[in-house]
């Protein structure tokens, strides 16, 4: 599994910023960096991100 931040906020920057430049999808991201999407939505979920899928980013 690939490591990225643990913290939710530095999390969500990151994750977004590998879906604008990287990914068309959050679906696509998680099986290229092998993480499991429903831990990451739980994680960020929790700390009020929310995925729309319209603009593929977290806000």
């Amino acid at each position: 599994m690939t490591t990225i931040p643990s913290d939710p906020f530095m999390l969500m920057s990151y994750v977004n910023q590998q879906l604008r430049d990287n990914y068309d999808s959050l679906d696509e991201f998680c099986k290229s960096m092998d993480i499991d999407k429903n831990e990451l939505l739980q994680k960020l979920n929790a700390a009020g991100f929310e995925y729309n899928p319209d603009t593929n980013k977290f806000w």
